[in-house]
C-alpha cells in the first residue's frame, strides 16, 4: 500500500539542498548536546542542521525564531531520528549498499546530474560523499521502521471503506493545512493537561493578533513538521481524524481552528487553500488477441511461422475467436475467444497499447512481437469511461490506511521516545 502518511526520505525529496550546508567547517570546540541511549549528538551537527534550515528558510522569503527556540526544535527532531535508527537497526531493519546507491542515483537524477558530478558538487562545497551517503541511510532506515510500524496494522475491511464512501464525505473539496501541535504526556494529571491548553490558547491568541502561521509553527509546535512550518501538505477530509475533519469541513481560505483536543494534546490548524476533487475519465479499450508463445519445443522463428499463417486464415475469413480457443498460448484469454474485456490505457503492456493506437474498431493487426511472443490483436471498440466510483474507492482504502497509519506511527513514536534513554544537554 502507498504510504502517504509516512515520512519518505527528506533527502531525496530535497534534491542537494544539504549541499549547501558546510560541514568542513573548523570548529576549535565541539562538545556533546544529547546523549541518546548509548549514542551522542554533538553541537556541530546541531550547527549544521540550523544552518540548513536557515537557507531553507531564507529561499522562502520567511525568517526564523530566536535561535534558542530554533536550537529546541531541531535538537528534538535530531534526537527522533537517532532513536528511530537505532530502534531500525536493533530490530533487524537494514538498508544495504545497493538501496542507498539507487537513492543516490535518485538524488543525481533529480538534479540533472551523474554520480561522478554528485561526488563533486558534495565535495566542493566541504561534504565527504560518504557522510553524504551515511545522511541518506539513515534516513532510509528510519523510513523503513515507519513503514514496519504501518504495515503490521489489520487490514481495511471492506466494510469499512463502504461506511467512509456512504458518509458522502469522499470525493469533495480537498484542504491544504499547516498544523500546530501541543502536546501532553502519556497518562497525564489534569494539571498537565490543562497547561498544555493554556499554552495551546496562548498561541492562538498570538496567531489571532497577526503571528505569521509558520513561524509559530517553528516557535510553538512539537509536531514532526514543525520546522516546516506544521505543513502538512494536501488532505481530503477523511485522510484526516474526525475532529479535525468536523473543525475545517467548509472553511474557506485563511481560517484556523482549534485548540482541538486528541490523544497526543492539542492541535491548532490553519486551512491555507482548498481544492475541488476531480471525475476520473478513462478510455477503455475491448480487444481479441491470439498470442504464440515460444517454448523449449516451439522456436521464436516457429512462433512467427504460427501466428502468420493464423493471420492468412483470419484474412481468408475464418472466425478470430475460433482460432483464439484453439491455437492461442494465453491461457487467461484463449478459452474466451482471446477476449480482452473493457481494460484502461496500457493494461496489457506497451506492444499491444502501441499496436491498439494506431488502430481503428474493426481492424486486425498484423503480426507483431512482445517481450511474452507473437501476437495479432483484433480491435473492437473503444470508449470514455466514468470511474470515478472506482477511484473513490479506491482513495477511500487508501485514505482509511494512511489515517489510521498516522495515528500508529505518532503513537509508536512518543512511547519509543518516552522509553528511551535521553539526556540533553545543550
Amino acid at each position: 500500500m502507498k504510504l502517504a502518511t509516512i515520512r519518505t526520505i527528506p533527502l531525496l525529496a530535497m534534491g542537494l539542498a544539504l549541499i549547501s550546508v558546510g560541514h568542513a567547517e573548523e570548529r576549535e570546540v565541539d562538545r556533546i548536546v544529547a546523549v541518546v541511549e548509548e549514542d551522542v549528538i554533538l553541537k556541530s551537527e546541531l550547527d549544521d542542521a540550523i544552518t540548513h534550515l536557515e537557507r531553507q528558510v531564507q529561499a522562502r522569503g520567511e525568517s526564523l525564531p530566536p535561535r534558542s527556540v530554533v536550537e529546541e526544535q531541531m535538537l528534538e527532531r535530531l534526537i527522533m531520528n537517532r532513536l528511530e535508527v537505532l530502534r531500525a537497526e536493533s530490530t533487524g531493519i537494514r538498508v544495504s549498499d545497493s538501496d542507498v546507491d539507487q537513492a543516490l542515483n535518485h538524488v543525481a537524477q533529480n538534479n540533472g546530474m551523474t554520480i561522478e558530478q554528485l561526488r563533486m558538487a558534495l565535495e566542493s562545497d566541504g561534504i565527504e560523499f560518504s557522510e553524504f551517503r551515511e545522511e541518506i541511510r539513515q534516513e532510509m532506515l528510519s523510513s523503513r521502521l515507519r513503514q514496519r510500524v504501518a504495515q503490521s496494522m489489520d487490514d481495511i475491511t471492506e466494510t469499512e471503506i463502504d461506511m467512509l464512501l456512504a458518509s458522502d464525505r469522499l470525493g469533495g473539496r480537498e484542504y491544504l493545512l499547516s498544523q500546530i501541535v501541543i502536546n501532553v504526556p502519556e497518562a497525564a494529571s489534569p494539571a498537565e493537561v490543562s497547561e498544555a491548553e493554556g499554552r495551546a490558547e496562548e498561541v492562538l491568541g498570538q496567531l489571532r493578533g497577526g503571528m505569521d502561521f509558520a513561524a509559530a509553527a517553528i516557535t510553538y509546535s512539537q509536531g514532526a513538521e514543525a520546522l516546516e512550518g506544521g505543513d502538512l501538505g494536501w488532505r481530503n477530509l477523511n485522510a484526516l481524524p474526525p475532529m479535525f475533519a468536523d473543525e475545517i469541513e467548509g472553511q474557506e481560505p485563511g481560517t484556523i481552528a482549534g485548540p482541538i483536543r486528541t490523544p497526543a494534546g492539542f492541535v491548532i490548524l490553519q486551512v491555507r487553500d482548498t481544492r475541488d476533487h476531480s471525475q476520473v475519465i478513462v478510455r477503455e479499450y475491448r480487444a481479441r488477441h491470439i498470442m504464440v508463445e515460444p517454448t523449449e519445443l516451439v522456436s521464436p522463428e516457429q512462433a512467427e511461422q504460427r501466428i502468420r499463417d493464423l493471420h492468412e486464415r483470419i484474412a481468408d475469413g475464418e472466425d478470430f475467436a475460433e482460432l483464439a480457443r484453439s491455437y492461442s498460448t494465453d491461457e487467461t484469454s484463449a478459452n474466451l475467444g482471446g477476449l480482452l474485456n473493457w481494460f484502461p490505457t496500457g493494461q496489457y503492456g506497451s506492444s499491444i497499447q502501441q499496436m491498439l493506437d494506431r488502430m481503428e474498431p474493426g481492424e486486425v493487426s498484423e503480426p507483431f512481437r512482445s517481450q511474452s511472443g507473437w501476437h495479432i490483436v483484433k480491435f473492437e471498440d473503444v470508449r470514455e469511461a466514468d470511474r470515478t466510483a472506482d477511484a473513490m474507492r479506491s482513495q477511500a482504502r487508501e485514505m482509511l490506511f494512511e489515517q489510521r497509519a498516522e495515528e500508529e506511527v505518532e503513537r509508536f513514536l512518543r512511547q519509543m521516545r518516552g522509553e528511551s534513554y535521553v539526556d540533553v544537554r545543550l
